[in-house]
């Protein structure tokens, strides 16, 4: 059973609210949430609505590059939001479910979506200041 985007748009606002109180406990808590009503497709769908949050309407297939100096350096969590934020911008939901996948396969994926949280919320917070 997939959610309504009421649903998916409402669970994301309630990551952001964790996020912004700085509670990761409660941005995990939502997601597993989500996964128990509406499996890894619902929890897909919320990161979906918070790369929106932060791009805003995607630019178009092949239109925006990733430009992150250092990232084959940096962690996982923080490759996989810059990537997944790009499929997003370039309206390439084929790759962000990929990589979606890919960090379910590898266990990471609860971090990645804390960190997606995050990265969402600094954002909010660098265009209000």
């Amino acid at each position: 059973m997939t959610d309504s985007p009421q649903q998916t748009q409402d669970d994301a606002a309630a990551v952001l609210r964790s996020a912004l109180a700085g509670d990761g406990d409660a941005v995990c808590g939502t997601f597993d949430a989500v996964v128990d009503r509406s499996g890894l497709a619902g929890a897909y769908g919320v990161a979906w609505c918070l790369a929106a949050t932060m791009v805003g309407e995607p630019a178009g297939p092949g239109t925006c590059a990733l430009d992150f100096p250092g990232i084959d350096e940096a962690g996982y969590d923080t490759r996989w939001v810059a990537r997944f934020v790009s499929a997003y911008a370039n309206s390439d939901a084929d790759t962000g479910a990929a990589l979606f996948g890919a960090a379910a396969a590898d266990g990471l994926l609860p971090d990645c979506l804390l960190t997606l949280a995050g990265s969402t919320v600094a954002t909010l917070r660098s265009r209000a200041g």
